[in-house]
This record gives C-alpha cells, sequence and structure tokens, in this order.
C-alpha cells in the first residue's frame, strides 16, 4: 500500500472515531437530560402531594370547626355587665320570632331544660350562639368554649362565633342541651334523640329548622336577629362591641339575649331573683 493510501485510510479511521466519541457524548447527554427530566417530574408530583396534603388537613379541620379554645378575653366578655344589658333592652331582636307553646314541660334532671339544635356551617346559628351564651352565662357557666366561622358560602360568610359542641354548662337553675347536628360541610356532628327530633318537628318552621331553641317547652324560637351585623368583625371584635349599648352586635346578640333570659326566668320560677326582677328582663317578661 502506497503512503498516500495509508494516510487517507489512518484519516478515515480517525473520522470514524471521531463520530463515533461525538455520538458517545450525545448519548451521555441524552442520558443526563432524561434522568433531569425524571428528578423535575419527581418534585412536581411531590409538590403536588404536599399541597394536596395539605388541603385535605384544611378542609378536615374546617370540617370539624373547631380552631380551639377562644381566648380569653373572649369568654370572659361572655358575661355582658347588667347596666350594659339594661341599656341595650330587647336592642333589634324581634320579639315576635318567640313563641309561646303548650305541652309536657321540657326538664332534666328535676332542672327545666333548655334545648338548641343547629349547625355549625349556619349563619344565623352563628348570631345565635352569642345572644345564647349572653343569656345562659347569668345563670351558669360553660367550660372553655371553641372558636369557629360560620360557612364561607352563605349569607354573612365566615361570621366569627363560637360552638357548643362537646361543651359543658354548669347551673343549678336549669339545664342546657346543645345539639351541634352538622358541621361547616353539613356533615353530622350529633343526632338528636327521638324526643328531641319530635319537639323540632313539631315545632320548627318547614324550611327554617336552623337555629331551634326550646326553652323548657313553654317558649320556641329561631334567630331573632340578623348575622349580617356581626360581618368581618372578629370573636375579639364583637366580644368587645357586646359591652357597648350602641354598637351593632349588641344591639343584635344583647338585645336577643334579655328576650332569651326573660324566657328562661319564666321556666325558673324567676331565679335567680338579681337576675329576674330587675330591668329590663322585667319589663320583657310580661310581654312574652
Amino acid at each position: 500500500m502506497s503512503k498516500p493510501d495509508r494516510n487517507r485510510q489512518q484519516q478515515a479511521r480517525a473520522r470514524i472515531a471521531a463520530a463515533q466519541a461525538q455520538e458517545r457524548q450525545k448519548a451521555r447527554r441524552r442520558r443526563i437530560l432524561a434522568i433531569g427530566g425524571l428528578a423535575a417530574a419527581l418534585v412536581i408530583v411531590l409538590v403536588i402531594v404536599i399541597v394536596a396534603v395539605a388541603s385535605s388537613s384544611s378542609s378536615t379541620k374546617q370540617a370539624g370547626q373547631t380552631s380551639g379554645a377562644l381566648p380569653a378575653d373572649v369568654q370572659s366578655k361572655l358575661s355582658v355587665p347588667p347596666s350594659t344589658l339594661a341599656s341595650v333592652g330587647i336592642g333589634s331582636a324581634t320579639p315576635s320570632a318567640m313563641k309561646a307553646v303548650t305541652g309536657p314541660a321540657l326538664t332534666s334532671g328535676g332542672k327545666p331544660e333548655m334545648l338548641y339544635i343547629g349547625a355549625e356551617w349556619c349563619p344565623y346559628c352563628a348570631a345565635m350562639r352569642w345572644a345564647m351564651a349572653v343569656a345562659l352565662s347569668r345563670f351558669g357557666t360553660f367550660s372553655p368554649l371553641k372558636g369557629i366561622h360560620s360557612s364561607s358560602t352563605d349569607i354573612s360568610p365566615n361570621t366569627a362565633t363560637l360552638t357548643f359542641y362537646r361543651s359543658t354548662y354548669t347551673s343549678k337553675y336549669l339545664v342546657f342541651t346543645p345539639v351541634e347536628n352538622q358541621d361547616l360541610n353539613h356533615n353530622t356532628l350529633v343526632t338528636p334523640t327521638a324526643a328531641q327530633q319530635a319537639l323540632w318537628t313539631k315545632y320548627a318552621p318547614p324550611g327554617d329548622s336552623y337555629p331551634f331553641i326550646d326553652i323548657g317547652n313553654r317558649f320556641v324560637t329561631g334567630a331573632t336577629y340578623n348575622p349580617q351585623v356581626l360581618s368581618r368583625l372578629t370573636w375579639s371584635q364583637i366580644a368587645a362591641d357586646l359591652h357597648i349599648a350602641t354598637t351593632p352586635p349588641a344591639m343584635g346578640a344583647d338585645g336577643s339575649a334579655n328576650l332569651l333570659t326573660a324566657a328562661i326566668c319564666k321556666i325558673t320560677g324567676n331565679m335567680p331573683a338579681n337576675v329576674c326582677t330587675t330591668a329590663p328582663v322585667s319589663t320583657i317578661e310580661p310581654h312574652i
């Protein structure tokens, strides 16, 4: 083989070797890109899983509607001074919402009983829990109550309120029986007993079943004021406003509390006297 032929052959081999090396380098780059793409996909999947778990956790928290005990200042402010309640009178409450009924007295353990059936998503229940808490605090004491918000898709969305779910109430004058029937997502929390269901069915207006409040089976009522007066307020703001007679929350919740107090006094035989024989209860009681 001549020298020129050998040179051409060597050059050809060199070109082939270079091409093969280039192809191997491209293959390595493709493998690196594939591995990088897989890693990126795994990261994306991991992020999606984390977001889904967080969302699920948030939904679960909403479903139970328990966001911890109310701040101490809120719980303590449920005891509204008698002078403030007297200044409010019936406020913006609707006395006609309370109806006198007849039938066997509702009692428990030898005491008159007040039955409440509501739902944690219900904005009208959200409003009435403030009024019930104020009224009942004049006759006894609650365990630390939980803070919740009403439904975000109903009227007065996300109204700050409290829940009676798994709460306890102690009084020597009456028994308070709360039945928080549904949670925020309309899932069952507490099922009424057959006797409670019978009262609920008998007295609750059709299509307007929440809240249902039966006071000793002598008076029944639903919502007595508009929950919109609580819109966009925090627990602490509502609790503070309850102590200022001219505020919309005081006019609504305290006024309704006075109506409830008058009805409770009717079933406790006007006990305690320091609550039932003073204004405004003594002037409301003859008119319900």
